[in-house]
Order: structure tokens, then C-alpha cells, then sequence
């Protein structure tokens, strides 16, 4: 799978999906930290990337893009240890992975993740 990590996403958990095989783009790599937040949407979805954020604006935005096939894993966690997010981020990743590739917004908490598929 293809993701581009929005500023609150660790680098360690861009190294976690890169040592399992995805392809991902990282915003702070790309010194793309001040980038505004209709462009990073538009930037995840022109490199056909999910995009991974603690920013809870992309829920609202995805929803009314016309992008086919767009995607968003929006983390409303307590818990915010990389530890904690990668645990929560392979469950998705396994139970989710086609509603992603076809366009969705998954709510990721901790204790269970929501699929709103799109459109919405």
C-alpha cells in the first residue's frame, strides 16, 4: 500500500510500514511541514497515497472531495506511544485494507476503528 504521513505521524511509524513493504511518503522528509491542509489532501490523492493523520480536518475534507478512490486514517487515540499506534495501525491494516484501497475514512480509537466508506 501506498501512505503519506502527515507531521504528527512518527518517523518510527513510517519505518515500521517501510520494513513491512509500503510505500510511504513522509511530509517532514519532504520538508512539506508547512504544507496547508487541502494540499497535503491533494498531494496524498494525486500520488494515490492513504493518508495518515492525527488531524481530525481530513475526516471533513476527504468527505467532501470528489477524489475516487481517496483515503484517510484519522487516530483519535489517548494513548499516543508509537508502540500504541503501530498496534492500532496493523489492526486496520488487516481488517480494513480493501475498504482503504477503495476509498474510506477510517476513525482509528483505541479500543476499535470506524469505516466511513466513500462517497460519503
Amino acid at each position: 500500500m501506498k501512505f503519506l504521513a502527515d507531521m504528527g505521524v512518527s518517523p518510527r511509524v513510517v519505518a515500521w510500514l517501510r520494513a513491512a513493504g509500503h510505500d510511504v511518503g513522509d511530509l517532514r522528509e519532504q520538508g512539506l511541514h508547512r504544507l496547508p491542509d487541502g494540499d497535503v489532501f491533494a498531494k496524498a490523492a494525486t500520488e494515490n497515497r492513504i493518508l495518515l493523520t492525527f488531524d481530525l480536518d481530513f475526516g471533513e475534507i476527504v468527505g467532501l472531495s470528489v477524489q475516487p478512490g481517496s483515503s484517510v486514517v484519522v487516530f483519535r487515540l489517548r494513548d499516543t506511544r508509537v508502540d500504541r499506534v503501530i498496534d492500532r495501525l496493523s489492526d486496520v491494516l488487516v481488517q480494513s485494507s480493501d475498504a482503504l484501497q477503495a476509498g474510506a475514512i477510517v476513525t482509528v480509537e483505541d479500543g476499535r476503528h470506524r469505516i466511513r466508506r466513500l462517497p460519503l
